[in-house]
């Protein structure tokens, strides 16, 4: 697939054809996402066989063999210890994120080397949590695996978002998700079977883990590092042959020129993080990029999972029946990323976003109304719902998990890396990264706790959620479909509130560097010029480097 792409504001045409290699490098670092998938869809599934809940946790046997009413079964798996266990991932990724390691690593030794840092530690921590005989060693393999999610969730789609061009840009960004979401179905399907492995069946669920891990490591020996990096760290020559490559052409230059001049520029800064987190200029991405991340917790798409085996053993099946269940809504939440995948692009990130929180909206309400009537019932598990309503709410939670798969799951991971510039672009992935997991380790440790005491109202809660961030995304998110990514911030100059901090002149921003030089050149200030006219034109050029810097 050939051709020219206008990028928005800039107005800037690239050559690019489809490649298999640009193909083949997006999908191998995607598998990045499986990482992430496998421990979301195998963890819940784990912490329910009884055969890990013997060795770690027995009192959650206990309760669960005496519960008698409602109140019971929303407190059964309130555990300090299990939430923890839970959390602890996020909790170690959050600390990874604060202290910078992420960043430093994709700026410094760029985002193949950060991605193959993340495919060890995942490694290690498979390692340790099937080999576990003790609590201790179940959190030490949760932090391996939170270090190693931290790595990758920024590196993966800021490779992939740098490799593509800017017409699949959309696409191959996504491709995070769509592994991810595999994976989560994977997991679930697995854990179906380990857990009739009794009593180790759950270390085959965890140790298989490895399994992406080793995927992302032996594929990435054939990848190449990104142009933008290559650049950034010292390799022109390279980058210029390796954007050939991906391009499938050798008419790269205005995009290569482009990439150059802002890489160059990126490397005077010397502290990104300065920039992102106290320069008004970069407000616009630094607040974006933050809440792309957050709204996706902020959805309550975990808490849902989460109780929907509890919902579907309301509707009269076995406790079987509940597993298998699950495994649908795994797979619909896959299939329905596809719809991201391929509309994006076509569409815009805004639409998916404005559309999926009118579907999201309602369906928390009507999940809470559908637990509420439940309460009135001694015991929910032997006086389940009737069949109408218990089918109506599990559409309602089939079709939640669709828009969220097409909506905020893929592109909350594609949207904050893209508004970056190059000068803050790892700092600001880290941003995007860290909130998602401070946010799940927040989630992670008070949702059981909350269950247990608001019950049915902590759905209503993220009902409001949901409609917050919608109208938040209406009026502070821009379009940045078919711009070219070096051009994306621009895209904030127009925007009707955040133009006030992105036209603010910055003498630490690339572009209105970028743009003083060239404003230097259209009037004539050049080397040739001063000379021409008996001035030191290398004074001159000095003159004009200390304007643009001011």
């Amino acid at each position: 697939m050939g051709g020219a792409v206008v990028g928005g504001e800039s107005e800037k045409t690239y050559t690019a054809n489809f490649t298999w290699y640009m193909f083949f490098s997006c999908t191998v670092a995607a598998s990045g996402g499986a990482l992430f998938g496998w421990d979301n869809g195998v963890t819940g599934g784990v912490v329910s066989m009884k055969g890990f809940l013997e060795k770690f946790f027995p009192d959650i046997l206990t309760r669960e063999s005496t519960q008698v009413g409602v109140g019971d079964l929303y407190c059964t798996y309130d555990d300090q210890r299990i939430q923890w266990f839970t959390s602890s991932l996020f909790l170690a990724g959050a600390v990874t994120e604060i202290s910078g390691t992420t960043a430093r690593l994709n700026r410094n030794y760029g985002r193949k080397f950060t991605m193959f840092a993340s495919g060890i530690m995942f490694e290690i921590g498979a390692i340790l949590l099937a080999a576990a005989e003790h609590y201790v060693m179940l959190i030490l393999g949760r932090v391996f695996l939170g270090i190693a999610i931290s790595f990758a969730s920024v590196s993966v789609p800021m490779y992939n978002s740098e490799m593509a061009p800017p017409q699949l840009r959309g696409r191959l960004s996504q491709l995070f998700q769509v592994v991810l979401t595999f994976a989560i179905f994977a997991a679930q399907v697995i854990n179906i079977g380990t857990e009739k492995l009794y009593p180790w069946g759950w270390r085959l669920s965890l140790g298989l883990a490895a399994v992406p891990a080793t995927t992302l490591l032996l594929g990435g020996i054939f990848l190449d590092d990104t142009p933008n990096s290559l650049i950034e760290r010292g390799h022109p020559e390279k980058a210029r042959r390796v954007l050939e490559k991906i391009r499938g052409t050798t008419d790269v230059d205005e995009e290569y020129a482009d990439i150059f001049e802002k890489a160059e520029l990126a490397k005077q800064v010397t502290n990104p993080w300065t920039l992102l987190l106290f320069h008004k200029k970069y407000r616009p991405q630094l607040v974006c990029a933050a809440c792309s991340t957050l709204f996706q917790q902020w959805t309550g798409i975990n808490t849902i999972i989460f109780y929907a085996p509890q919902l579907f053993l309301s509707l009269g099946g076995s406790r079987t029946d509940a597993l298998i269940a699950t495994v649908v809504v795994g797979l619909c939440n896959h299939f329905s990323t596809y719809v991201s995948f391929w509309s994006a692009d076509k569409f815009g990130r805004r639409f998916l976003f404005l559309q999926a929180g009118i579907l999201k909206f309602p369906i928390p309400l009507m999940y809470s109304i559908q637990c509420c009537m439940q309460s009135s019932s001694s015991n929910p598990l032997m006086n389940p719902a009737p069949s109408w309503l218990g089918w109506y709410i599990m559409a309602f939670i089939l079709l939640f998990d669709s828009a969220y798969a097409w909506s905020w799951g893929p592109l909350g991971w594609v949207y904050p890396f893209e508004i970056q510039p190059l000068e803050t672009r790892p700092a600001g992935g880290a941003v995007a990264s860290l909130m998602n997991l401070l946010f799940s380790f927040v989630i992670g440790q008070t949702y059981l706790s909350m269950l247990c005491t608001m019950k049915w109202g902590v759905f209503l809660l993220f009902a409001f959620c949901v409609l917050a961030m919608t109208i938040s995304v209406a009026l502070f998110f821009p379009e940045t479909k078919g711009v070219p990514i070096e051009d994306c911030p621009f895209v904030f100059k127009k925007h009707w509130y955040w133009k006030k901090f992105a036209n603010i002149k910055d003498p630490h921003s690339l572009q209105e560097r970028i743009l003083e030089q060239k404003r230097a050149a259209e009037r004539g200030v050049t080397a040739e010029n001063g000379a021409s006219n008996g001035v030191d034109g290398d004074a001159i050029n000095e003159i004009e480097m200390r304007r643009a810097e001011q």
